[in-house]
């Protein structure tokens, strides 16, 4: 693909897209956060699938592991939301992260990520928000390497290229994915985690205030990412970044207005935790810039129905 197919590709889509929503959602509280204000938007957002992606930290045992606990989150997610139509269209995703950047790994996940990227074209792409570990996109590419020219990938994932180092857990749980994914030319539009989307963090007064009691779902987002947070606050003071709304706002945000972006050569993710900065890699899009309020009112608009924009 050349550059300037792919720059087109990266414009900001107008009208109702094709998405999927590729998820390690029990990892942390965000993602709950990310899932529901993308169903909330289906003006916006035509929701074709939502995959579980793996992870291993404190709340799992082992990767898949970590992937089964999301897939049970996204089926009570969806019911909380009583959209149990789409149980169907959940797919359970990898059980290990890649051995390699030359074999995938199998799953229904990556399957029907490579599916439905088929089914799309460049002048009418498949957008994939992943907000995890992008093993089942990278196994998608790996199985199906055409789809690369037939979807836009919108990920979360490493830190701001100023920031001391690139160890981001979406990142450093599976570089090889990440280095497939920026290896396969696909449009990439790129939200790196501290120094950027670091600044959309909410305090347990706002997320009361706006969220709880609300509705099942509300209350549940709000007192669930209460509750983690004071696992470790203990009372004092805090705020808790929700990072993973930011990718599914890139989508919805038509205009630029709440999330700034330039073009620029994608960097490359190292081994050592840095980012490799190479003038002659294909372009992306880099996030680099946040308008918090602007944001926080959008997703509180669409998660109660109350417009506060």
């Amino acid at each position: 693909m050349k550059d300037y197919e792919r720059l087109r590709l990266l414009d900001r889509p107008s009208g109702c897209i094709d998405v999927v929503l590729d998820t390690d959602t029990y990892n942390e509280i965000d993602d709950q956060f990310a899932l529901a204000y993308m169903m909330k938007a289906p003006e916006k957002l035509n929701v074709l699938a939502i995959t579980a992606a793996p992870f291993l930290n404190r709340k799992s045992t082992s990767a898949a592991h970590g992937m089964e606990l999301s897939y049970q989150e996204i089926e009570k997610l969806l019911r909380f939301m009583q959209r149990e139509d789409m149980l169907e269209k959940t797919y359970k995703g990898s059980e290990s992260f890649l051995a390699d950047e030359n074999t995938p790994v199998d799953s229904p996940a990556a399957r029907e990520i490579a599916a439905l990227a088929m089914q799309h074209s460049q002048e009418n792409p498949l957008y994939v928000v992943a907000i995890g570990a992008i093993t089942n996109v990278a196994s998608a590419i790996l199985l199906q390497p055409e789809i690369a020219e037939k979807m836009v990938v919108v990920w979360l994932g490493g830190h701001a290229l100023h920031y001391k180092d690139n160890r981001e857990f979406n990142l450093y749980q599976d570089i090889a994915a990440a280095r497939v994914v920026f290896s396969s030319g696909v449009p990439l539009v790129i939200l790196p985690c501290q120094g950027v989307v670091s600044s959309f963090a909410l305090s347990g007064e706002e997320l009361m205030h706006w969220l709880g009691d609300h509705d099942p779902l509300c209350d549940y987002l709000a007192r669930n990412a209460i509750r983690e947070a004071e696992t470790y606050a203990k009372g004092k003071p805090w705020t808790r970044v929700i990072w993973d709304v930011t990718a599914v706002a890139w989508l919805l945000d038509e205009d630029g207005t709440m999330l700034y972006d330039r073009v620029m050569p994608r960097p490359m993710p190292e081994y050592d935790n840095l980012w490799a900065e190479k003038p002659d890699t294909p372009l992306c899009k880099y996030v680099y810039y946040i308008r918090r309020d602007l944001l926080l009112r959008d997703m509180i608009s669409r998660l109660t129905g109350k417009d506060v924009r």
